[in-house]
């Protein structure tokens, strides 16, 4: 059976917060889709994290700051793509607008800090 389509803004999305700042999460586990795909406002630094299952990718689409993986700080800019790991510990830092992939779908029992 052929799955429908979706066509949703991430202006009828509420945001939440995360690790990162604020997200738009976009496509969730609740729809039909392999991936999720959230917008996230990063203003500042977030919280070092991780995932044991989930691979992220990051596409920057404005401003510039850093991302942090294992403790490695990277410089990012628009247009840069980052591919996030399980278990890599990653934080981003500065005023950056981004498109987070998440893969499989965000599961919040998936987000992992350190003690």
């Amino acid at each position: 059976m052929k799955q429908p389509f979706i066509i949703r803004n991430r202006n009828h999305v509420a945001p939440v917060r995360c690790p990162c700042g604020d997200a738009w999460r976009v496509l969730t586990r609740e729809d039909p889709t392999p991936v999720g795909v959230h917008f996230v406002s990063i203003q500042g630094s977030a919280s070092v994290h991780y995932h044991k299952e989930t691979t992220e990718t990051y596409v920057v689409l404005e401003g510039e700051g850093e991302i942090e993986l294992d403790g490695e700080r990277h410089p990012i800019g628009p247009g840069d793509v980052i591919l996030i790991p399980p278990e890599t510990r990653h934080a981003a830092h500065g005023r950056l607008m981004i498109i987070n992939i998440v893969h499989p779908s965000f599961d919040p029992a998936d987000e992992h800090q350190d003690e």
